[in-house]
């Protein structure tokens, strides 16, 4: 594929859609292809981006819940502090 950009009425070609679901497929941890040499069709590799995608929005989902509940049992004199400290590390 070149490095320009496509204009939005381009097709892709199958082995740029191929070469691209390779790439996807690399991105993937524990990628059953990562176990195994065989391909996986791109239905397979698809599928598996989905649901990475959807773990990452669950953790992100859990580490904000945690940090709200951190930051709502802070009480404002920590908060000053920190403040106080991250403007004095800044100078």
């Amino acid at each position: 594929m070149s490095s320009r950009r496509r204009s939005s009425n381009s097709r892709f070609t199958q082995d740029e859609i191929n070469d691209l679901v390779l790439k996807l497929q690399s991105l993937l941890p524990n990628s059953s292809s990562h176990r195994t040499s065989r391909v996986l069709p791109a239905s397979k590799i698809l599928e598996e981006t989905c649901n990475y995608i959807r773990m990452l929005h669950s953790e992100v989902d859990d580490f904000s819940e945690r940090l709200s509940q951190v930051l709502a049992s802070v009480d404002t004199n920590t908060v000053d502090l920190v403040d106080t400290l991250i403007s004095l590390l800044q100078q």
